[in-house]
């Protein structure tokens, strides 16, 4: 299966080429959409050289709209059977690929989550976060009968197909919550796979912020019971 690797960038320049470098490493991505949105620290400068090389796609965004509106133009414009979306820092790492598209590639699974709450190695650190996203993934099991472990992962692996007739409204981050309401309402085979996690804190450029667990709140709540 043809795999598109979707990578929303603002304001990455110290990790941007890295990444790019361990997505090429694997030897089994065919497609990179780098959506840069509206960075102005360097970053749309890296990726322009990136474009066109090596499978790369550059998509700038003339200015930030957040990580869900990013997510959607790559989703809009990949041509892989399979897309995964990989953050532009370096918390999430490539080398999980072959686990992440094993259920689909087994036919067991049309969504696969990489999950950082079933117990592969993860840097220890920020705790009121975790605490904030086992909350929001108990509230997601809740609303839709569902034993999620974490809802607010990075990494989601899915067939084109899923997206294909599904109208998404995310700008933010508010994309996690929405997403997942709506393939559990679609009733979509999801697995999760357990992945190693190395988290950045707020002084190494980390981007959520409290008020966006409380934007996710809302987003289920809404995504629960309209379409």
């Amino acid at each position: 299966m043809k795999i598109t690797v979707i990578i929303p960038a603002f304001n990455e320049k110290n990790t941007i080429q890295e990444i790019v470098r361990r997505v090429q490493a694997m030897k089994m991505v065919e497609e990179i959409i780098i959506v840069d949105d509206g960075s102005t620290d360097g970053t749309r400068e890296i990726i322009s050289n990136l474009d066109g090389r090596d499978h790369v796609k550059v998509i700038l965004h003339e200015k930030n709209q957040g990580k869900g509106a990013a997510v959607r133009t790559g989703i809009s414009n990949a041509t892989g059977e399979v897309l995964i979306i990989q953050d532009a820092d370096l918390e999430y790492d490539p080398r999980e690929y072959p686990n992440l598209m094993r259920p689909i590639e087994e036919g067991l699974a049309d969504v696969v989550y990489g999950s950082r709450f079933l117990g592969a190695p993860h840097r220890a650190i920020l705790f009121w976060n975790m605490v904030a996203n086992k909350l929001l993934t108990l509230m997601t099991n809740i609303l839709f009968n569902n034993i999620l472990t974490d809802m607010e992962t990075g990494y989601k692996v899915f067939k084109r197909e899923v997206v294909a007739d599904m109208k998404i409204h995310a700008k933010r981050f508010d994309f996690e919550p929405e997403f997942t309401a709506k393939i559990l309402k679609k009733k979509v085979r999801v697995f999760e796979v357990p992945i190693t996690f190395n988290p950045r804190d707020y002084s190494e450029g980390k981007k959520i912020k409290m008020r966006d667990a409380f934007e996710a709140v809302w987003t289920l709540l809404k995504y629960r019971f309209v379409d």
